[in-house]
């Protein structure tokens, strides 16, 4: 199994350099956000949040991929998986030799596969948000802006004859459509520049997490059994039943040589056992053979003497 330090190391390089050139361009970027910061404070949020979601989704494979790495070593986890909670459930019961039909095997992948779908759905709705609110801001700005210049215009009073009082009015009147733009642009900076970031954090994410599955799929291709159901398609086929039916008699049928195996083993240790026992009771026997002969020797010789 691959482990996610590849993917996360790509996902941490990344951030650095988007806060290096945060940092190269703060005074204008703070000029950009106090142009609308309550705005620009909900998309940089949105952009917090998504960060850390991503880096939790890749995270959240380290475990996933220990426990694997434990099973397929005879090893007892410490804790039971998130992602793998129902193969693992599954798994535990088949201690040993691991042999599964292309039926379960296709079960359990489909099941990953769709919590692995599942959970970036957020990833993605955040960088869609983002957008939304980029947007958002865009042509909140912009309405700003028209309505300021219909201001402008309908407060410009050219009867006077004064051009000096007229531009300075002008001027004075062009500043709410210039907050309105302002507003318009910076929303629109951060919004498309958080969804850049989110973007490729969802790329390597995505990328672990297809990692993750290929390897988990050829982990359990290689412990999958063919079945002629599973081979034969069309009229030829075997119905999914029967398919079922044989897969159970072959997994009782796995027990029982289990069982046969497990008793031939207590029988060989009985046997060793009772041999050692007759082994021990023939020595007995010898050396109670060997006083006998002792005693005869002793009984005659006092015999003699008499």
């Amino acid at each position: 199994m691959t482990r996610p330090i590849r993917y996360l190391t790509r996902m941490l390089v990344f951030l650095g350099v988007v806060l290096l050139g945060a940092a190269v361009l703060f005074v204008p970027l703070v000029d950009a956000f106090m142009s609308n910061p309550i705005l620009n404070g909900v998309i940089l949020g949105v952009l917090v949040i998504g960060i850390i979601y991503n880096l939790r989704q890749v995270l959240m494979l380290w475990p996933e991929v220990k426990w694997i790495e434990a099973y397929r070593a005879g090893e007892a986890a410490s804790r039971p998986p998130r992602l793998l909670g129902s193969m693992a459930s599954m798994l535990n019961t088949r201690r040993g030799d691991l042999k599964l039909s292309a039926l379960s095997m296709r079960s359990i992948l489909d099941g990953i596969d769709a919590r692995l779908a599942e959970s970036r759905d957020i990833s993605r709705y955040t960088i869609g948000l983002l957008i939304f609110l980029g947007l958002l801001g865009t042509f909140w700005g912009l309405l700003q802006t028209v309505a300021a210049v219909g201001g402008v215009i309908g407060s410009l009073s050219v009867g006077s004859g004064d051009v000096g009082s007229i531009f300075g009015e002008l001027k004075r009147g062009l500043q709410a459509p210039l907050n309105g733009m302002a507003t318009a642009f910076s929303s629109s900076l951060f919004g498309l520049a958080g969804s850049l970031v989110l973007g490729f954090l969802d790329l390597q994410a995505g990328q672990a997490m297809n990692r993750f599955y290929t390897d988990l799929e050829d982990w359990l291709s290689s412990a999958t059994r063919l079945s002629s159901g599973a081979i034969g398609e069309g009229e030829h086929g075997v119905p999914a039943y029967i398919e079922a039916l044989l897969e159970n008699t072959a997994d009782s049928l796995q027990d029982l040589q289990r069982t046969i195996a497990r008793s031939e083993e207590s029988r060989a240790a009985t046997d060793q056992a009772v041999l050692a026992l007759i082994q021990k009771i023939e020595s007995s026997n010898d050396a109670l053979g060997s006083e006998i002969r002792l005693l005869s020797k002793t009984i005659a010789s006092l015999t003699v003497r008499r």
